[in-house]
């Protein structure tokens, strides 16, 4: 008998990425999986993405050091 498994959180689909942009400055974000976060190097925020979605609120985002 297999042992239950974890509920697997969805994926974020990396495609995305081409047309979400940072809600403040506009700039291009990159995927952080592991901490699964879209940084905006340009704002300084780490935008957290939920259940495979991603939370473009800037009162939502993380301050992260530049």
């Amino acid at each position: 008998m297999d042992a239950p498994s974890e509920p697997q959180t969805p994926l974020f689909d990396r495609r995305m990425l081409e047309a979400l942009v940072c809600p403040q400055t506009h700039a291009t974000l990159i995927y952080d999986a592991e901490a699964q976060e879209l940084i905006s190097k340009t704002a300084g925020l780490a935008y957290p993405i939920r259940n495979g979605i991603p939370i473009m609120l800037v009162s939502e985002a993380r301050k992260i050091d530049a």
